[in-house]
């Protein structure tokens, strides 16, 4: 079934999401003079098999494109903020991502060759015993501007790591409920980052709130 979309910015994150047009406002088909071009936004995915499996299944149409230098990155930064047993990693570092029992049982889903399309080039293994969530949610900020080059990320993680990055990155007397309820899970919310350098070389980073947009679901 087609998406509805009940708003032009929803519209348009979900073309900027299934790789339909670049992140220039002007709409412009990633199809140029018939061939397949680089898609307009990064997929990215926490180290957990449960959410590279959700972004596997969520864009299997994009991945059935096979459009060239299309990938999943595997990010541990963005490895769920718990000590339960359910948010450590299993995959190897920078090895292979083994789909769970229940991504083959799917039917309509060739998790065999989606899952050839991860990238596990920065997966650096579970998180270390002195990682916390406050170091990741960073490293995520750096990789996001300093090792990706598309302008547009997709990134697929945890609702309590990112009502945590809400809470950080928002401005602090900026009230919305993304600081105090989660994602559902499925859930899709856009934002733009903001980078700023200061004279001395310190970078900082912010979500701008005028652009959180709920695209699915919402919060609860």
């Amino acid at each position: 079934a087609k998406a509805q979309h009940t708003t032009v910015a929803e519209k348009e994150v979900i073309e900027l999401m299934t790789g339909k047009t670049k992140a220039t406002g002007t709409g412009q088909s990633i199809i140029e003079n018939g061939s397949k071009a680089n898609p307009a936004a990064q997929l990215c995915s926490s180290n957990l098999r449960r959410a590279i499996s959700t972004v596997a299944i969520g864009f299997q149409d994009r991945m059935d494109e096979q459009m060239d230098q299309d990938s999943i990155l595997i990010l541990p930064c963005l490895q769920e903020i718990s000590r339960n047993p359910d948010a450590l990693s299993i995959t190897p570092p920078r090895g292979e991502v083994v789909p769970s029992w229940t991504d083959k049982d799917i039917s309509g889903f060739d998790y065999k060759r989606i899952f050839n399309q991860v990238d596990t080039k920065l997966h650096s293994g579970n998180k270390p015993v002195n990682s916390n969530g406050l170091k990741r949610m960073n490293e995520f900020t750096s990789i996001a501007f300093d090792q990706i080059e598309k302008d547009t990320i997709i990134a697929g993680g945890h609702s309590l790591w990112f009502r945590s990055f809400f809470q950080t990155f928002l401005p602090r007397d900026f009230e919305h409920v993304s600081k105090k309820k989660k994602l559902i899970n499925g859930g899709v919310a856009s934002f733009t980052l903001c980078k700023v350098t200061s004279n001395a070389g310190d970078k900082h980073f912010m979500i701008d709130p005028k652009t959180v947009n709920v695209v699915h679901g919402g919060f609860w």
